[in-house]
């Protein structure tokens, strides 16, 4: 995905106005070649149009800094962890105890 900067950022704007004007067929051929556009509505953003294949992708890299702020915060908590094999012992149980049981992880 293509990060707007200063450079760029003007090129990026589009006023709503050339929605009614039937350009919109050209615009979104913009947002394809050459990325996000913001469009402004009096002179003030409104939205912003990219691809899905953009948003999907800045949806995922979200969703990774979620994932890594929340290990970051974990592996920093005093924890105390142990294995499966003591939880086992500790509860009595055995491999075979577990070959019958169904997990569903999502």
């Amino acid at each position: 995905m293509k990060a707007l900067n200063t450079l760029n950022i003007l090129d990026s704007i589009i006023p709503i106005s050339r929605f009614n004007k039937g350009e919109a067929n050209k615009i979104f051929s913009d947002v394809k070649k050459f990325g996000t556009k913001i469009v402004v509505k009096n002179n003030v953003p409104e939205c912003i149009l990219m691809s899905p294949q953009s948003y999907q992708q800045m949806m995922e890299e979200y969703e990774d800094a979620i994932l890594a702020a929340e290990t970051s915060k974990r592996l920093s908590e005093k924890t105390e962890y142990t294995t499966q094999d003591n939880l086992m012992k500790k509860f009595g149980l055995t491999e075979s105890d577990l070959d019958d049981i169904e997990v569903n992880l999502e």
